[in-house]
């Protein structure tokens, strides 16, 4: 499973992951015993005269505030973002509301060959047969999302004009947020250098998931407490997203019980992916082709009434190409026909758009997937030498449509085609639509969240980020405890080039003299 997780969160500067055969740090109590290693590859090695312990359960939301491994005991930490969770909840009579991703669509698709739409409609056809309540589409909250994203943009884009402010320094460029795996290794590795140029605008997933718990229960005459949310993603990375303490929230006084306790509601309860989905249809014996396609819940569905999806160019959400039309239109009044024209730079994976006034570049966007490329645009913005204004960063190579989650390709396909006919699946039957004329966003709008950058969006489609506190950084190995006789460490290749001057001078004696054996700590306190 450690596999399907995107490579941010399974590359540090070297071997920041730690795989299921090795110890989460986090829950040694004791340690287990681990095969020894090669010579040759700088990672940790644990004695084999080590004293064993009893598996310790940690969270997903440890899981993230940990400096360490992000998968490594994921059969403990995701048991609550799995399938035999989801149809647990259903046998439990809970009421299920599931919101499927266009990504997650396209991969069904291609792998059943029939349309997108004609998945949607026989997910709901199975999942309405296992008891599900309602089934919508993330793409209508991936439009609103769009538009919060272009009313960030444009204010940064004019505060980064004012010389006279100070947080001009950090408004641009603005980088988008909806990649839960570069959030959290933005978080982790890269602190409060980089977070302020993150877009505060929730993912499509966190977003329906607030419209579905703070707005959409009271229409279908439920309480936010009723009611576990499901999303289907193409992504693992998705799941420990949704377990972050800053998408649970505490109801209003109308929605709450009669418990004198405040009622805290998560967002979005467990995630399911692209395979997983796959997974249940098998595991249910179902021939999925021959499902019939049932009617669409119109409630959050962005179909149109003769069967087209609205959609949005780009398979990885469409930010730069809508905030780019949008910025365009705004600050420069130039509305920009037909297609954008993205320049390849090093890769099919970093493409960049510029847009000219009087012979002057004014707006300079890019598409940036994958860690490699990632790396190089967080050096350039660290040195501040980065020119674009934003930038659409995704962690996974091609974007969203080949996130860990997807559905492998068959066997004799490689991954390169079937990327390419995901590309091509992914916009059948979508209709282009300006996300601000989309009129069950409109809608949303009116009956909830006002306007668009209003307080009240901001509160409900909005979030932070917190960079993880570290004493030290050792980025070969990713450990932050020195001390004790129990653990062997392979000190080939530890650099000490990203340590602030203080604490190369704090570790030189270990660095210099590395002790023979040193302990793996879970207590990131602890002094050298």
């Amino acid at each position: 499973m450690a596999e399907k997780f995107s490579p941010t969160l399974r590359i540090g500067d070297l071997s920041d992951f730690i795989a299921p055969s090795q110890a989460c740090i986090v829950s040694l109590k004791g340690l287990k015993t681990t095969p020894p290693k090669s010579a040759d590859k700088p990672e940790v090695s644990i004695l084999n005269n080590q004293l064993k312990a009893e598996p310790v359960k940690i969270s997903l939301k440890d899981c993230l505030a940990c400096s360490g491994c992000v998968t490594s005991a994921e059969t403990i930490m995701l048991e609550k973002q799995s399938l035999e969770e989801f149809l647990s909840n259903l046998d439990k009579g809970k009421i299920v509301i599931v919101s499927v991703s266009p990504q997650s669509r396209a991969s069904l698709a291609v792998h059943f060959g029939i349309s997108p739409l004609q998945v949607l409609k026989k997910l709901t056809t199975l999942f309405r047969s296992l008891g599900v309540k309602a089934i919508f589409d993330t793409s209508c909250s991936r439009d609103l999302t769009l538009i919060e994203s272009c009313n960030e943009f444009i204010a940064r884009y004019r505060q980064s004009q004012s010389v006279d402010d100070e947080k001009c320094k950090s408004s641009l460029p603005m980088i988008s947020s909806a990649c839960p795996g570069w959030i959290c290794y933005a978080e982790k590795q890269l602190g409060s250098y980089i977070l302020p140029y993150i877009s505060s605008v929730k993912s499509p997933q966190q977003t329906i998931g607030a419209i579905v718990k703070n707005h959409t229960y009271r229409k279908m005459g439920l309480r936010p407490d009723e009611i576990y949310h499901v999303t289907v993603m193409p992504c693992y990375d998705k799941k420990l997203e949704a377990s972050r303490d800053d998408f649970v929230f505490q109801v209003d006084s109308q929605a709450r019980t009669n418990d004198n306790e405040a009622l805290m509601i998560t967002e979005v309860d467990s995630v399911l992916t692209s395979g997983e989905v796959l997974e249940l249809i098998q595991l249910k014996g179902v021939d999925f082709k021959a499902l019939e396609d049932s009617p669409l819940d119109s409630m959050l569905t962005n179909v149109t009434e003769d069967g087209q999806f609205n959609g949005v160019p780009g398979s990885s959400g469409g930010y730069a190409e809508t905030i780019f039309r949008h910025a365009a239109k705004v600050l420069f009044g130039k509305k920009i026909e037909g297609p954008l024209e993205f320049k390849t730079i090093r890769n099919s994976d970093f493409q960049e758009t510029t847009l000219e006034v009087d012979g002057k570049t004014v707006l300079k966007f890019a598409l940036c997937y994958g860690f490699r490329n990632l790396q190089n645009v967080v050096r350039k913005i660290k040195i501040g030498k980065c020119d674009y204004h934003f930038l659409e960063i995704m962690a996974c190579p091609s974007g969203c449509l080949n996130g860990g989650g997807q559905i492998k390709p068959k066997p004799g396909q490689s991954g390169k085609d079937l990327i390419r006919l995901l590309e091509t699946v992914y916009m059948e039957n979508v209709l282009i639509t300006d996300p601000f004329e989309n009129a069950l966003v409109r809608s949303i709008y009116d009956e909830w969240l006002e306007q668009p950058g209003s307080e009240k969006a901001k509160r409900h489609t909005h979030t932070e980020y917190h960079p993880v506190t570290q004493h030290f950084i050792i980025p070969v190995v990713n450990l932050l405890a020195f001390t004790g006789k129990d653990t062997l460490l392979n000190w080939q290749g530890i650099r000490t080039s990203d340590l602030p001057v203080s604490e190369i001078r704090r570790l030189r004696p270990v660095l210099t003299h590395p002790p023979r054996r040193v302990l793996m700590e879970s207590n990131f306190d602890t002094e050298i």
